[in-house]
């Protein structure tokens, strides 16, 4: 039962507290309200919404870094909720209670806008996407009544990136000029990643044991990744359940690959120039950026003008390779099997892939790499072929299998001629 007592000039409340105990607050001028505070705590306590105002006197600091610790994170994410903490978060909150905090929505406004005065918009979101995370645990916990980043704007609504995507003449011209700064493997790792629409973790994490001869297919099971210091690693599984799966080659690339991969009969098949893992940054800054923005100063002219300035690995790859099968008219189901999508909705439940979806799929993307050659100057042409014997000999046979005689997907009556492809390759 709640009472009141007199504290010199002013009121202490008591009430009984979920164990027995009894909790008081202090400070109250009249008795009434002493016993009206004290009133509203037991009525919580009855209906389980009551928070124990002690539980709020709690910094941000050792609170945050108790979630942190408690937290199933892979290693790159852990590592960047770290920096976001050492950098961010804590400088600005550790010292305040969470209490504090939970009252202080003018002052975390002012942090938002604070970060958006020297950090990107979506860096900007993603810390304070954390730090209100924090927060939430804060609330679960029971120590504070709601979560304050929940009412804070952070985004303008404007951001959105705009992805581009590439052409398969474009694709091809920038493997030539990765072929000329990495050697074959530049060349097949470009092409690879257009035509098969893998991540770069999933790709350079390949080894020329995983293929499958009888299939003409590559696996995604444990993808490479790099922490934000630079420590590559084997993951433990995909990022994602449906990641998981084999990916079928054309029969251009299949070539290409295993060709590759006979060169590499250890480690991984995409290695560095000096074996090992290949680095992220090291090959975008060296030979990637160089081989799509073009280098005006280059010695050879067909190296220096740009092929698609600025376009991401991730937008040559999983972006141009889901909007071709898209413009080819590859239904939902396969397209989001083949780049390890979740498919919406019921067609995840009763739409599947058959195996006619996937040659169709092979049929298409041979028919782009055809019309890409075709569509090179002879000059070109017959550098690709210096650069590549392998490939004048299978683009020679697409022609002789009519594939070039197909203007489009939808021209294609049948998947024989790549039966005719697979079958020559297989008998030679």
């Amino acid at each position: 039962m709640a009472y009141a007592e007199r504290r010199g000039k002013t009121w202490r409340a008591k009430y009984k507290k979920p164990g027995g105990t009894w909790g008081s607050g202090s400070g109250f001028k009249t008795k009434a309200a002493a016993l009206a505070w004290a009133r509203d705590q037991e009525t919580d306590i009855r209906r389980y919404t009551w928070i124990d105002p002690a539980q709020a006197e709690q910094k941000f600091g050792p609170f945050a870094e108790k979630v942190f610790a408690d937290a199933r994170l892979a290693k790159n994410t852990r590592e960047k909720c770290r920096s976001y903490l050492d950098v961010h978060i804590l400088p600005q909150w550790k010292d305040w209670t969470l209490g504090a905090i939970f009252d202080g929505h003018m002052e975390i406004r002012a942090w938002s806008t604070r970060l958006h005065a020297r950090l990107a918009e979506p860096t900007v979101t993603a810390i304070f996407y954390y730090f209100s995370h924090i927060l939430e645990e804060a609330v679960r916990a029971r120590k504070i009544p709601g979560n304050p980043a929940r009412m804070v704007r952070v985004t303008s609504g404007e951001y959105e990136a705009e992805h581009q995507v590439a052409t398969p003449l474009q694709v091809l011209r920038a493997s030539m000029r990765l072929y000329e700064s990495f050697g074959q493997t530049g060349m097949v790792f470009a092409l690879f990643n257009s035509y098969t629409g893998m991540r770069w973790s999933e790709q350079i994490a390949l080894h020329s044991c995983d293929y499958d001869e009888l299939g003409h297919a590559v696996p995604v099971r444990a993808p490479v990744a790099e922490t934000s210091r630079g420590k590559i690693y084997v993951t433990s599984k995909p990022k994602t359940p449906t990641s998981k799966r084999w990916i079928q080659l054309p029969p251009f690339l299949d070539a290409l690959y295993v060709d590759l991969k006979i060169s590499r009969p250890q480690g991984p098949v995409f290695a560095a120039q000096r074996g090992g893992w290949l680095r992220r940054n090291n090959f975008r800054s060296g030979h990637w950026r160089p081989a799509w923005d073009g280098v005006p100063e280059r010695e050879k002219t067909w190296m220096r003008q740009p092929l698609l300035e600025g376009i991401t690995f991730h937008e040559a790859g999983r972006h141009t390779h889901r909007t071709w099968l898209a413009e080819d008219e590859i239904p939902e189901v396969a397209r989001a099997a083949r780049l390890g999508h979740k498919v919406p909705g019921m067609a995840r439940v009763y739409e599947h892939v058959t195996p006619r979806m996937q040659e169709r799929i092979l049929c298409v993307l041979e028919l782009r790499w055809a019309g890409s050659v075709a569509a090179l100057t002879s000059v070109e042409r017959e550098r690709l072929f210096t650069m590549s014997p392998l490939l004048e000999e299978h683009y020679q046979k697409a022609a002789t299998s009519k594939l070039l005689g197909s203007q489009s997907a939808a021209d294609l009556p049948n998947i024989s001629h790549l039966r005719e492809i697979r079958g020559q390759e297989n008998t030679e």
